[in-house]
């Protein structure tokens, strides 16, 4: 397989890089054990967080009656920019520096409802990694206003490593064909909506077959202000498009986006050669944009900039965990890796689904956990995430392992149009 698209592996300028947290009750305390490093826990209690152990979730028979048990709340967040600029000119501040941030922290966690919180934080999972490196996983619900449940429009893995400056952002296809157990043959997206943020962690550490230390989600919709925010983001856009969704038309080539045409470019499927693959691809190319921006900022609009932020992301990292990172970032610069979990789309009794390419896949994951490129198909990967039979097995997934001519008859992750591949047509 050649490099696929959307590679973007440049350095990008040193800056703060920083998000919305959760309060520091999620960080637990994580002993190893079991598949991946996932520890073995007590049963939680709402008055400890980090004592917490599975609490299983019972899911209803059908995605619709998931819908209607599951309600979340999304408490307006307070502006966490004040709360960071003062830990950065505070550190160290004594006591009421210490209540001050645990208040922001509790407040923050408004995202999910406390059973949500207990389920997150046991399937969290310790850092398997000796350097330093763990995994995010990154959801972008598609939920509207009124609604308590829906799938996860976005699935992410990231991997960051604070010691080298680099971080991987993997797309893994919303509609991946998965085994969900008791709800037989899913798409990855519905596991969101049958068990909330816990499930959505556990399917997709499995998928990739590594511990997911952290949670992100980011709700789309209001990451626009985010963008306005920043005064806009530069994107090369690989094709240009009318969106009927939005009614706007986005150029093809390098440009600026405000937040409506950043939103546009992260929905749109319909108009453009790669389907969803394009639209993975694009919400990447959107993240990728703003922490560059963020990065470059001077210190006088970072407390702006993660007030917004604060709005659209649910996460279970502290403040004080987010400025540890952002401060490690700015010294080292960041460099970005994207790739998409190899694809193809098929159809199986009249549903469509994404089905795995798996030898790509977990030659990718491979080489995503030795810190590698996960494009370069020539690189040598080191012995032991060779012989690492977990890394991206996807023993959960359940399009067929004899794939190779329904990937030759499908659409796959290759076809997508990069950024790269557009410049060089022209």
């Amino acid at each position: 397989m050649g490099n696929r698209p959307g590679r973007h592996s440049a350095p990008l300028p040193t800056g703060n890089r920083r998000r919305a947290a959760h309060s520091a009750s999620f960080s637990a305390d994580r002993a190893p054990s079991g598949r991946s490093g996932r520890p073995a826990r007590p049963a939680p209690t709402p008055a400890s967080f980090g004592a917490a152990g599975r609490q299983s979730f019972t899911a209803a028979d059908s995605l619709a009656r998931a819908k209607q048990a599951r309600k979340k709340s999304r408490g307006k967040k307070i502006a966490l920019g004040v709360a960071i600029a003062l830990v950065v000119a505070l550190a160290g501040g004594g006591t009421a520096m210490a209540l001050y941030l645990n208040g922001i922290n509790q407040t923050i966690q408004g995202g999910m409802d406390e059973t949500e919180k207990l389920e997150l934080v046991e399937e969290l999972a310790p850092a398997k990694s000796t350097d330093g490196s763990y995994y995010v996983g990154i959801f972008g619900s598609d939920a509207r206003k009124g609604e308590t449940a829906s799938r996860s429009d976005v699935t992410m893995l990231a991997r960051i490593d604070p010691d080298k400056g680099v971080v991987d952002l993997v797309s893994v296809p919303r509609d991946t064909m998965i085994d969900m157990g008791e709800h037989g043959t899913q798409k990855i997206n519905a596991a969101y909506a049958f068990g909330g943020p816990s499930e959505a962690v556990k399917t997709l550490s499995t998928f990739a077959g590594v511990p997911i230390t952290h949670y992100v989600e980011v709700h789309f919709d209001e990451l626009k202000d985010v963008v306005n925010e920043l005064g806009g983001i530069e994107v090369s856009v690989p094709e240009g498009f009318y969106s009927d969704t939005s009614g706007l038309t986005i150029e093809k080539g390098e440009q600026t986006l405000d937040g409506d045409e950043a939103l546009a470019f992260a929905r749109e499927r319909h108009a453009v050669s790669g389907g969803d693959f394009s639209r993975a691809q694009a919400q990447r190319m959107i993240i990728e944009a703003i922490v560059e921006k963020i990065l470059a900022a001077s210190p006088a609009d970072i407390p702006g900039i993660v007030e917004s932020l604060a709005r659209c992301v649910t996460t279970d990292y502290s403040v004080t965990d987010l400025v540890n990172l952002a401060l490690t970032f700015k010294d080292k610069g960041l460099t970005m890796y994207s790739a998409a979990c190899p694809s193809y789309t098929l159809n199986q009794n009249g549903v469509s689904y994404v089905g795995t390419q798996y030898k790509e896949w977990q030659a990718m994951m491979r080489r995503v956990d030795a810190g590698l490129d996960p494009n370069d198909d020539a690189a040598e990967i080191p012995e032991p995430q060779a012989s690492d039979t977990e890394l991206g097995a996807a023993s959960n997934a359940a399009s067929p392992t004899d794939y190779e001519a329904l990937a030759a008859d499908g659409m796959t992750t290759d076809d997508v149009v990069s950024a790269d591949e557009s410049d060089a047509g022209e």
